[in-house]
Formats: C-alpha cells, structure tokens, sequence
C-alpha cells in the first residue's frame, strides 16, 4: 500500500494514499500514539467527505433521483494523488469522477495537506466546487487514538480536558442518526472522565463546542493536544471492544432522525457557489507524560 512519511523536529507523520488516511504519529521516542487498525476497528483515521456520519436509508436526493451515499462518504475508500512532497509536508488529492458521480452528481476538488512546523502535526481540508452548480458539502476527521496511550495505564485513569466548560446539552444517535439536543452533557468543569459505558449507544457530540482544543491525557503516560479550525462540531466516539478514542472535528453531522429530504437541504451542509471553497483543518500536539 503506498504510504508517505514526513518529519520535523523529531515528529514523524505517515498517510495512506488510499484513503489519505493518516496511520502512524509519533515523537522522538518512536511511541505510536494513533491506533493500530485492530480487529476491533480495521481503519485508522478515515477522512469523511462529502457527508459526515449516516443519511437516512443511506440515500442522497438530488434532482429529483435517488443516489446510494453510505455512512461517512466515500472518500475513505478512494484513492488520492499526491499533488505535492517535501520532506516536511504532503498534500493529496481526490477529483469527481465518472465512480465518484455515480454516487455524488457534483464536480469537486478536495485536498488534504499534511504538514509538520512548530512541533504539531497540522491537517488542512480544502474541498473546491470546481462545477457550474451550487456544491452541497460536509467534511470531517476520524482519527483513532491508543486507549490507553501506554501499556499498563488503566483507561478509567484517561481524560479529556476542553479548552472551555461545554454545559450544552448532547444529541444522542440512533441507528447512525441524529437525535435532539436533550441529554445533559458529561463534561463537567471542562473535564470528560473516560470510560467505556460512555459509548454504549454510539458517539458523544458536541453540536457547537465553544473549545477550540482539547487534551488527552492519563498520569504517566505522553499526552496529546488536538486544536482544530473551520469545523463547528465535534464527535467522541470508540467501541467497546477495541483499545482506541476517536476525537472527531466535523463540518456536518448525521441527518436527523426526522428529516429526510434533498440533499441540498440537509440540517447542516454546506453551500458552496462555483468556484467557492470550505476550509478547515486540525492539528495534533504531542504532550510529555504526566
């Protein structure tokens, strides 16, 4: 599988060009902080696009027809062209084509550059309407980090701590769809004490954050700070079974449970005029253990 490695200042980064996925971050030391593709969960790090989480009955209307999109797009399973390299950076690209427009009818161009500088790792998302016609569009990260973040470090003792209190209530998802806003949130005093119960039903979500970062951490263990851009949502997500957490920054959710309608009237989607771009990126920091 082809696959390209940056480094800087001792961070190493490598991305899949299927996929664009990234599947290896690590410092100095050479400590794996991404999960592995277990039998649990076989990807690392898809990249959603052109929807975020599941429309309803798997189904994008546009013009009147009926198009098969499955949950998070189908970029994940596309093959990128690495647009440009250098020792410090990777930028691939993923063009419309006759397979892409057999399940999403739009001309796009959408780029992920990977880039290392200042100690982080920083993805940029870039999705172009390269058409004639208004390009509705959602974009979002999935990337899978160990839990726990070394061996011999309980999960129960990992937590995530936001950048500001986030009190709103949380939608729950049901069968991959949205539900309302009507869960109280589990973080409290910016805190999010980890375990797996948590994720029984499905994903944690933050509609509209008011954090623009968040760090992972558990005491003796290296860390990790991820900030992030242009995305309006977050998502927290793992199953039970596997030994991996999700921080997930979104430009788009899961349709409602309620709604289904055309595609360019989806609750949260994006229209891009021709021409027009959505940017967004996130990056990643790594932290000294505790």
């Amino acid at each position: 599988m082809d696959r390209h490695t940056i480094t800087r200042d001792g961070i190493s980064a490598t991305i899949l060009t299927l996929g664009a996925e990234l599947c290896s971050f690590h410092g100095a030391d050479g400590h794996e902080m991404m999960w592995q593709a277990g039998p649990a969960w076989p990807r690392h790090a898809p990249v959603l696009f052109p929807v975020v989480g599941r429309m309803k009955n798997d189904r994008l209307m546009h013009g009147g027809q009926n198009y098969r999109m499955t949950q998070h797009g189908f970029a994940r399973d596309r093959l990128f062209t690495v647009s440009e390299r250098t020792e410090h950076m990777c930028r691939l690209t993923l063009r419309d084509d006759a397979t892409s427009r057999a399940l999403y009818p739009f001309a796009f161009q959408f780029d992920l550059t990977f880039s290392i500088d200042d100690g982080a790792l920083t993805v940029a998302y870039r999705a172009t309407n390269t058409g004639d016609e208004t390009l509705p569009v959602s974009m979002g990260a999935h990337p899978a980090f160990r839990w726990p973040l070394t061996n011999g470090v309980a999960k129960e003792a990992h937590i995530l701590t936001f950048e500001h209190d986030e009190p709103q209530p949380m939608p729950r998802v049901s069968g991959g769809l949205l539900g309302p806003a009507i869960h109280q949130s589990v973080i409290q005093d910016r805190v999010l004490a980890l375990n797996e119960d948590l994720f029984v039903t499905d994903a944690l979500i933050l509609p509209s954050p008011a954090s623009h970062w968040v760090r992972y951490t558990a005491p003796g263990a290296p860390g990790l700070e991820m900030g992030w851009k242009g995305f309006p949502s977050f998502g927290i997500w793992m199953r039970p079974d596997g030994d991996f957490l999700c921080l997930e920054p979104w430009s788009g959710m899961s349709s409602p449970l309620d709604w289904d309608g055309p595609f360019n009237a989806k609750p949260g989607i994006t229209q891009l005029e021709p021409g027009a771009v959505l940017e967004a990126s996130y990056s990643l920091r790594i932290l000294d253990a505790g």
